[in-house]
C-alpha cells in the first residue's frame, strides 16, 4: 500500500493553526486547469495588490470569476485612484510572487489596508491562497476578515 504523503503546512497555515483559526489546507492551482468537482470556482478568491495614490499599497480580495472595480476600491480606501502593482514589484511589496499573494501572510508583514468583496459574506466558506502557488486554504469569510483586520465592501465591476 502506498504511504500517504504528509503535506507540509505553509507558513500561512501554521500562523492560522497557532492562532486557533479554523481552516482547511487544500492543494489546488486555481490559475491553471480543472478544479476538483467539490470546489466551486465562485468560492475561490484572488488576492490583488494595488497601489493607492494616497494610501500606498492596498489589498483587494475578489472572487476568481469576477473583476475588481478599481474605482470602487479607490473610493472605499480613501484614494482618488488605485492601480495594480506591476508584477516585477509584487514580491518586493507584498513578500509573495504572483499566484501566492494571500491576506494572512501580507498582514503578518505589513499594515496595508485589506478589503474583501462583500460577496464573501454570502458564503459559508471561501478559498484563498495559502502563500504558495498550488496551496490554498478554506476559511470562513468572517474569520479571515477578523484575523487580517479587513473590511467588506462592494469591489466588483458591474456586469453589463
Amino acid at each position: 500500500m502506498a504511504k500517504k504523503v504528509k503535506i507540509k503546512k505553509t507558513l500561512v497555515e501554521q500562523i492560522l493553526t497557532k492562532s486557533g483559526i479554523d481552516h482547511t489546507g487544500i492543494q489546488i492551482n486555481a490559475l491553471e486547469g480543472e478544479l476538483p468537482s467539490e470546489y466551486d470556482r465562485t468560492h475561490i478568491f484572488k488576492t490583488l495588490a494595488l497601489l493607492g495614490d494616497k494610501t500606498g499599497p492596498i489589498i483587494g480580495i475578489v472572487p476568481l470569476t469576477e473583476h475588481l472595480a478599481e474605482k470602487k476600491l479607490a473610493k472605499v480606501s480613501g484614494n482618488k485612484k488605485v492601480s495594480m502593482i506591476p508584477q516585477k514589484d509584487l514580491e518586493k511589496t507584498t513578500g509573495y510572487i504572483h499566484g501566492a499573494n494571500n491576506p494572512v501572510g501580507i498582514r503578518q508583514k505589513h499594515n496595508y489596508p485589506i478589503f474583501i468583496d462583500q460577496k464573501a459574506l454570502d458564503l459559508d466558506k471561501m478559498i484563498v491562497s495559502a502563500g504558495e502557488v498550488g496551496q490554498s486554504i478554506i476559511i470562513r469569510p468572517q474569520d479571515l476578515a477578523s484575523f487580517v483586520k479587513a473590511d467588506f465592501a462592494d469591489l466588483l465591476e458591474e456586469n453589463n
